[in-house]
């Protein structure tokens, strides 16, 4: 891997990419990528995956547009690309990206196949294809028009304007704004939450969601599902027996849930 790097702590990994010199999403990137994230198929000691970036200009830049060229080679390039979209979706593990900096087509286009995404006021993100007279590759066009709606989304693929991290919040392109100076606080936080679940846990939410997106129905029969599988799980019980025991449906829920959460772990884990 000379494109990325890749560390871990517990059950969190974090990637960051470093493709000089404005982490344009060449093949060779794109290849190492893939590996990684497919890598990650039946490791189940990493259930959240943190993308970043080391370029203080670029989060991803976008697709290199040398491979957008008719070839046989440029046309498997550019279904590589797709096929890691793909695959970050795909993923098993919740993926999350920190995006502070710029993030156009293709880096816009890995940032919404992200699970969770936040921007500092340093990132900024568009899909301006059009500009070389070509669509969306990597699904932008379908996740505006999912995210958007109809006409916010034709606006912003035909005009392929810049949206600030305020207004990609706004409009469901990133989960959420947050400023750089609060970025490492709110990540500890996050993760620190994140990172106490079970890939079983992730997985099963991943699915209700999906699921619901499309049909309705069809994610309330899988949550029931997961429900009834899950109450007559003996974990479950001695979760709740524990929970009880500290003060659950108490008073003590209306000021210090969370405190109820923490001595029921701790007895737990003890």
């Amino acid at each position: 891997m000379s494109k990325i790097a890749i560390s871990k702590e517990g059950k969190i990994t974090y990637v960051s990419i470093d493709n000089k010199p404005i982490n344009l999403l060449t093949i060779d990137l794109i290849n190492e990528l893939n590996k990684f994230i497919l890598s990650l198929k039946d490791d189940r000691d990493t259930t959240v995956v943190v993308f970043k970036s080391m370029n203080p200009v670029f989060f991803l830049a976008h697709l290199d547009i040398t491979l957008i060229n008719g070839t046989p080679g440029g046309q498997a390039a550019c279904i590589e690309f797709s096929h890691l979209i793909h695959n970050i979706k795909s993923m098993q593990q919740l993926s999350v990206c920190i995006v502070d900096g710029y993030a156009r087509g293709g880096g816009d286009e890995f940032v919404m196949a992200c699970d969770l995404s936040y921007g500092t006021e340093n990132a900024a993100f568009a899909q301006p294809e059009l500009y070389i007279n070509i669509p969306t590759g990597g699904q932008g066009a379908v996740q505006y028009a999912r995210r958007l709606g109809k006409s916010k989304a034709l606006q912003a693929l035909l005009t392929g304007a810049d949206f600030s991290p305020q207004q990609a919040e706004t409009l469901n392109i990133i989960t959420r704004h947050v400023p750089k100076a609060e970025m490492e606080g709110f990540l500890s936080q996050l993760l620190g939450i994140m990172s106490k679940w079970e890939l079983e846990d992730i997985g099963m939410y991943k699915n209700i969601v999906a699921i619901s997106i499309k049909d309705e129905q069809a994610g309330a029969e899988l949550e029931l599902r997961y429900f009834l599988s899950r109450a007559k799980d003996e974990k479950t019980q001695t979760i709740i027996t524990t929970f009880l025991k500290h003060g659950g449906q108490t008073e003590r829920e209306a000021e210090d849930m969370q405190g109820i959460f923490f001595d029921t772990v701790k007895e737990l884990e003890g």
